[in-house]
């Protein structure tokens, strides 16, 4: 009876776990606080702000301008000239000005072009580019790659974004990786050790020889060896893991040893990626190639501002004269125009820069083309490596089952005397070793969504 009571301790000792008050860090909770807090997050989301601040500064080329300029001259107790100019310019989409203006002069030295009526010199006038800047021009282009940039920037920041939450992931499965490799290893040695205690007992009986002692402290000395080597790795992974934790202040936290990793995180996984439907995933709206349409599109506007430089520069200008008082009595035989032309004879500039522009659309439609097939096939070969490791872990959980009904099988033949240490130690470590491989799997599946995830990059 007090054998089979040693026997019990021998090779049960398994069955006993101890319990705490350690709480589970879930996968979903850590992604969480990775979108909200993260500094290297909050920097990505800094380029929406930037790109909404190159709109309002292309915008302020459309502004109205009020300007004025007065300059007077007194010598010798003579009034040389006194000259005021006010304006207010309303620029407009087409490259069409309009502009009403008040000029003000006198003196006995003042430029007869520039004599007015005594009570000044009202005029309301507009210019129009006929030739060059009428359908394009610097302002309407600024405004219109404004708007790409928006989705430029957007684009940029889901990537970035992306690579920031892939990196922080890698760091949490990494993380579960080597917590589930220092729990595997620990109970072994709890084995091992309980192990050990029942084959002294035994040898004190003279029930077995001396040398099982040395073969049983072998494999204690062992697994000592293997969880040592797997706490420090455990202590890096939860470094690296607290440099994604911060608070909303921008304070970094330090992951908790009371803390375990999210044991349903091979099931929870996709859906907390929200790639849990494969036939949703698609490349329809990839920031990536979002991202080079918007440079294409940038590219092209200006493509089509270069091409508007070949045209002749033709602004005609138009200004309605009158006095303040009579403002109201029409008289259009009192203007101003004016007529400014200019044309390069052999358009060499112009034309190389068209050239450039073009060879720079190309450029980019080739790069676009090839990351639409790259990413297409890069998604359809992780779904497919997703799938092979979910049959590889069937595979390997059943062989972790035979191996657990092996190592029984041999534990009974050591109860009848029909098996040694040595056997059971053997078909212990080929147990160990599957469930490191089951661990290994566990984290290769992990590593194959996270590498989907990265591809469709969707941070949202």
């Amino acid at each position: 009876m007090k054998n089979q009571i040693i026997f019990f301790l021998l090779f049960f000792g398994s069955t006993i776990y101890s319990q705490n008050s350690s709480k589970e860090f879930t996968f979903e909770e850590y992604l969480g606080y990775v979108k909200k807090y993260h500094p290297l997050v909050k920097q990505a989301d800094l380029k929406i702000s930037e790109a909404q601040a190159k709109l309002m500064k292309a915008r302020g080329a459309f502004d109205p301008k009020i300007e004025a300029d007065f300059s007077k001259k007194e010598y010798t107790d003579k009034n040389y000239y006194s000259l005021f100019n006010g304006s207010f310019k309303i620029p407009t989409w087409y490259g069409i000005e309009i502009k009403a203006a008040f000029d003000n002069n006198e003196g006995i030295y003042v430029n007869p072009e520039n004599t007015v009526p005594n009570g000044g010199l009202t005029s309301l006038g507009i210019s129009v580019p006929i030739g060059q800047g009428l359908w394009i021009n610097e302002r309407m282009s600024d405004l219109r790659k404004a708007k790409f940039y928006q989705k430029l920037n957007k684009a940029e920041r889901d990537l970035a974004a992306t690579t920031i939450i892939y990196e922080a992931a890698l760091s949490y499965i990494n993380w579960k990786r080597s917590y589930d490799e220092v729990q595997l290893y620990n109970n072994y040695l709890k084995n091992a050790t309980i192990r050990y205690g029942g084959v002294i007992k035994l040898i004190e009986q003279g029930d077995k020889a001396g040398i099982d002692s040395i073969e049983a402290g072998i494999t204690v000395k062992t697994r000592k060896l293997n969880l040592e080597n797997a706490q420090l790795k455990l202590t890096k992974s939860k470094l690296e893991l607290s440099n994604f934790i911060w608070t909303e202040s921008n304070v970094p936290l330090e992951l908790d040893d009371s803390l375990f990793p999210d044991k349903n995180i091979e099931k929870t996984i996709l859906t907390s990626l929200n790639i849990d439907d494969f036939s949703l995933v698609n490349i329809e709206n990839h920031p990536k190639l979002n991202a080079l349409q918007s440079k294409i599109d940038i590219l092209n506007i200006e493509r089509q501002l270069n091409a508007n430089s070949l045209l002749p520069k033709l602004n005609v200008n138009y200004n309605y004269l009158s006095e303040p008082s009579a403002f109201d009595n029409y008289r259009f035989e009192d203007y101003k125009i004016g007529v400014n032309f200019s044309f390069p004879i052999f358009l060499r500039k112009e034309r190389a820069n068209l050239k450039l522009a073009k060879l720079k659309v190309q450029d980019t439609e080739l790069s676009l083309n090839f990351e639409r097939k790259n990413i297409s096939n890069k998604i359809e070969a992780q779904k497919q490596e997703i799938e092979s490791y979910k049959k590889q872990r069937v595979i390997n959980n059943e062989l972790v089952n035979d191996y657990n009904l092996m190592l029984a099988a041999e534990e009974r033949l050591f109860q009848m005397g029909e098996s040694s240490l040595f056997l059971i130690n053997s078909r212990e470590n080929k147990l160990v070793s599957t469930q490191l491989t089951n661990i290994a799997l566990e984290n290769s599946f992990l590593n194959a969504t996270l590498g989907l995830f990265k591809t469709v990059a969707n941070p949202e």
